[in-house]
């Protein structure tokens, strides 16, 4: 019988045992920002509305068995016909513990999830270093990661399908 205040259940698992699968975030930080605004401060008084160009690469690094650095790396430039506006450059990094994760669903999650996961605060950073900048804050679309990891996924299987075997 459990004293009172206590939980007895024989499906728990002493510390260390449980198999069931986990992910759960780290820690995130700022890897690398650079902000560069060289035209300023003639580019405050420029009419034309300039073009924006958004990059984003994911980078994933292991660090150990249990623990994935993903790295959502963004670029935003604005250019108009008089010269460059803004460039930022960030790598948010964000540790992410996956234990009993079967590989598949790890790599899924790894490209897919975790960038969904962490482009709000990198969003933010971006917004905060081009308004600092001296510039409107720019929000950036959200992004559909996991419909890209998909689309990369199906491209690189009928890349790998088109190609003939080699011979031995």
């Amino acid at each position: 019988m459990a004293e009172e205040g206590n939980i007895v259940s024989d499906a728990l698992k002493a510390n260390g045992e449980d198999t069931a699968p986990a992910v759960g975030m780290l820690s995130q930080y700022i890897k690398d920002l650079s902000v560069e605004n060289p035209n300023a401060p003639s580019s405050y008084g420029w009419d034309a509305q300039p073009q924006i160009d958004v990059q984003v690469n994911i980078e994933v690094n292991p660090v150990n068995d249990e623990v994935n650095e993903v790295c959502l790396k963004l670029g935003v430039k604005a250019e108009a016909d008089e010269g460059v506006h803004f460039n930022v450059e960030l790598e948010y990094a964000t540790l992410f513990g996956l234990r009993n994760v079967d590989e598949g669903y790890a790599h899924q999650f790894l490209f897919g999830e975790a960038p969904r996961l962490m482009f709000p605060f990198a969003r933010r950073v971006v917004a905060d270093a081009i308004r600092d900048a001296g510039y409107p804050p720019l929000v950036l679309e959200p992004i559909d990661f996991n419909g890209l990891y998909l689309q990369q996924l199906a491209q690189a299987q009928a890349t790998a399908e088109a190609q003939p075997a080699g011979e031995a």
